[in-house]
């Protein structure tokens, strides 16, 4: 019995607890949140491994690429990618916005909503810079992590042979941390059964009906980015098989869209890009790195639907100018956006300031945003996906063999 479950593919394990922790959440309705701790445990699990599991993929990477110039046109080449899906995100999301009435005659209750500090340009720079990167650590600002990685990764491939033994040790680490992840993720199915029943149960079908409108138009727009121009990049840009391409990265976008945790997903979508192709040591380049940076569905798509939807509500007109500052803003802002649940409600906060929408509109589609907040996920780690294929098949990072290959369950087992 337990060989023969150990043999079913594991995007179909995680499907199935999908599909049965929706169903449950159906049947049992709110005492379906009972379950919710089978969920926290996964995303426990999940956050225990990500400070560690980045650092020493980070270095690890950054020591492997070798040279500066391989590592800077790799840099290059990736943050265009993340810009250029970052600009399309924003602009699909104006045009479905346009195109929908979501507001219609929906009345809204008065509200207060917590004034909140939102950093400029200069202070999101600055905090990137780790004062203290043990506390970093500790804490797990992701950002300020990857920063200090590099920093480290660039210093021991300048210092050369003295620092060989500092970086046997990042790399034993790493192994350690890939081999753990390996273990937590056994655990997944469990996890999105868990997670599934008690959104399920919490919301239910009926609370979401008043926003139909709202939630369909975010979904839409998202799946259109997925399937377009995520689909359309794998084609036509590196020449491989869309479909291919969705289904060994299924796993991924199932974890994603339960967890609403960009981070939390990283331990499977590194599974699976390895399941196509891509180098270990690209991947843990370009996964951590998407996760922070590679916002297209928090800080494209969301924020330009739920202006135009919050404008709709409370009849307030938008024009050009309106709409080209919230696509700038959105594209631009994104890269300060943690990839952590509940982290896109900043960055809506930053688009309406721009434009000069009211801030209580936030509190109003707050009640619904960890409905939004799993495409918006899944999305985002799908574009993380996206890019390691295609920027990792121009620079020789990807094994086309392993990219077309009918297995999808072959792992991280053998090193790069």
């Amino acid at each position: 019995m337990w060989q023969t479950i150990k043999q079913i593919p594991f995007w179909k394990k995680v499907l199935a607890g999908f599909i049965l922790g929706v169903g449950l959440g159906i049947v049992l309705g709110e005492q379906a949140t009972m379950l919710k701790p089978l969920g926290d445990l996964f995303i426990s699990a999940i956050k225990m491994l990500v400070a560690p599991l980045i650092f020493c993929a980070i270095v690890v990477s950054i020591t492997s690429l070798g040279n500066d110039v391989s590592l800077k046109r790799l840099s290059f080449k990736t943050l265009a990618m993340f810009m250029f899906t970052g600009t399309l995100a924003s602009l699909i999301g104006l045009t479905v916005g346009s195109l929908i009435d979501m507001g219609g005659s929906l009345e809204l209750a008065t509200s207060e909503v917590r004034e909140r500090n939102i950093p400029g340009f200069a202070q999101v720079l600055l905090d990137m810079i780790p004062v203290n990167p043990f506390a970093s650590l500790a804490e797990g600002k992701v950002l300020q992590i990857i920063v200090f990685a590099a920093l480290v990764g660039i210093a021991i491939n300048q210092i050369g042979e003295k620092a060989e033994p500092l970086k046997r040790t990042i790399e034993a680490g790493a192994e350690v941390m890939f081999q753990l992840t390996r273990m937590v993720l056994q655990l997944t199915p469990i996890g999105v059964f868990g997670l599934m029943a008690w959104v399920v149960g919490e919301y239910g079908i009926s609370t979401l009906l008043p926003l139909g409108k709202f939630i369909a138009a975010i979904y839409i727009a998202a799946l259109i980015h997925i399937l377009f121009v995520y689909g359309g990049l794998i084609k036509f840009a590196a020449k491989l098989s869309p479909v291919q391409f969705f289904r060994k990265a299924m796993p991924a976008q199932l974890v994603a869209f339960t967890t609403a945790s960009s981070f939390g997903t990283l331990p499977a979508s590194t599974r699976c890009t390895e399941s196509m192709g891509v180098s270990k040591r690209y991947g843990a380049f370009v996964l951590p790195l998407g996760a922070t940076m590679n916002m297209d569905g928090c800080g494209g798509i969301y924020p330009a639907i739920a202006a135009i939807f919050i404008a709709q509500i409370y009849a307030i007109p938008l024009d050009m100018t309106d709409y080209m500052l919230i696509a700038v803003t959105a594209t631009v802002a994104s890269v300060g956006t943690a990839g952590v649940p509940g982290s896109a409600m900043v960055m809506l906060s930053v688009t309406l300031g721009v434009v000069g929408l009211p801030l209580e509109g936030i509190a109003f589609i707050a009640a619904i945003d960890r409905v939004i907040d799993m495409i918006r996920t899944a999305t985002n780690v799908t574009g993380d996906m996206m890019t390691a294929v295609v920027v990792g098949k121009s620079e020789g990072q990807l094994d086309e063999v392993q990219f077309n290959a009918q297995e999808d369950e072959v792992v991280s087992q053998t090193t790069s």
